[in-house]
């Protein structure tokens, strides 16, 4: 690859470079040592957010923005502190290609149905007694309950409960934006209509990983509520073993009709670390956004410690060496784009080999508070 040298900044270069610019052409032997890292580069940042900060912010939003009122949802997003560049509105960017966002729906609420080429999942936080009505199938939410929305799915919310509901939603819209692929269209009667038994799909699988025969041939969304009790008995099943050595007890939401992610380019896994888990440190292509369920403990990430407690969220950029400490036994669901990477052949990892595979920490991270 080429580098960067004293010739480059001399007056022939800059002036010959000034000349092709004005022809909307660019110097490769300038750009590519920027364009063409050595390593991956992201401009995404690891970053913390902490629960009472988002719960204060929603609370307040729940008092000016109502669904009556438009915006669709009322929903806060993450922006990555590097990302804020793009424009317009950062293009919502938690990590370069997803999006996540805290989401507030309060009793007698609907929010209306649409539908888009972004592809969406839920994590249900806090709350009960709402749902989503996905392809005529209304779902009701529960705490831990793991929701997806493949893109081109109509999909609408409404709370007929008696508790305000919080959950966090991750979309891969920076790619799309980024791809130039976004289409939306909003449902024509503001929320669709039953058109099956409620929970139909979770009814379907209460035997766990076993299929309906009908779901053999691949379809886009047959399971499109993943139940916490399950999620929550496979990893008790697992941790009757070994932890792996990174993400502790970890399991992934798949489609049980192709063996694939639930959402196709979005990976999520639920992990349960015991307590005084230290794992080992690593990196990988891929990029992560953490909410943290239960428990408390601590990251490091690129040597700085992040300390995190029961309803933060925290990212974790491509190719950033990251460790997890469990101070008390913790769940932690993640989404991230690992799909994206192996569609490309891009996916990358390798641990840590020094100090036994934990990092130095050089500083701590300190959030904001409101």
């Amino acid at each position: 690859m080429a580098e960067t040298n004293d010739f480059f900044q001399s007056k022939i270069v800059k002036d010959f470079n000034e000349d092709i610019e004005r022809y909307h052409l660019g110097p490769l032997w300038h750009a590519i040592p920027a364009l063409m890292n050595h390593t991956p580069k992201p401009q995404a940042i690891p970053y913390l957010w902490k629960w009472e900060l988002l719960h204060e912010k929603l609370m307040a939003a729940s008092e000016i923005f109502t669904p009556d009122r438009g915006g669709e949802r009322r929903a806060i997003y993450l922006q990555n502190p590097g990302l804020t560049g793009r424009q317009p509105w950062g293009w919502a960017s938690t990590t370069h290609t997803l999006y996540a966002a805290v989401q507030l729906i309060l009793p007698g609420e609907t929010a209306p149905s649409h539908r888009h080429t972004q592809s969406a999942l839920r994590f249900i936080m806090k709350g009960e007694g709402a749902y989503s009505i996905v392809q005529g199938e209304r779902i009701f939410m529960e705490e831990g309950d793991f929701l997806t929305t493949p893109k081109g799915l109509w999909h609408g919310h409404s709370h007929p409960g008696d508790k305000p509901m919080i959950w966090m939603d991750c979309l891969d819209i920076p790619t799309i934006y980024a791809i130039g692929g976004t289409f939306f269209e909003p449902y024509p009667d503001k929320i669709e209509q039953p058109q099956m038994p409620d929970n139909y799909s979770a009814r379907r699988y209460e035997g766990g990983m076993v299929r309906p025969i009908s779901d053999r041939h691949a379809k886009v969304a047959p399971l499109g509520s993943f139940k916490w009790s399950q999620t929550a008995a496979a990893l008790k099943g697992l941790s009757q073993y070994e932890p792996d050595p990174y993400d502790g007890f970890a399991v992934e939401f798949i489609n049980p009709s192709n063996g694939k992610t639930a959402n196709p380019n979005i990976a999520s896994w639920m992990q349960k670390l015991p307590k005084g888990f230290h794992s080992k440190a690593h990196r990988h292509t891929h990029s992560v956004i953490y909410q943290i369920y239960k428990g408390s403990g601590y990251s490091v990430i690129d040597g700085v410690r992040f300390d995190w407690s029961e309803g933060d969220f925290l990212v974790i950029p491509n190719w950033a060496l990251h460790e997890h400490v469990a101070e008390e036994e913790s769940y932690l669901f993640s989404a991230s784009d690992l799909p994206i990477m192996e569609k490309f052949e891009l996916e990358r990892e390798e641990a840590f080999e020094e100090n036994g595979g934990h990092q130095r920490v050089t500083s701590h991270f300190e959030p904001l508070l409101p």
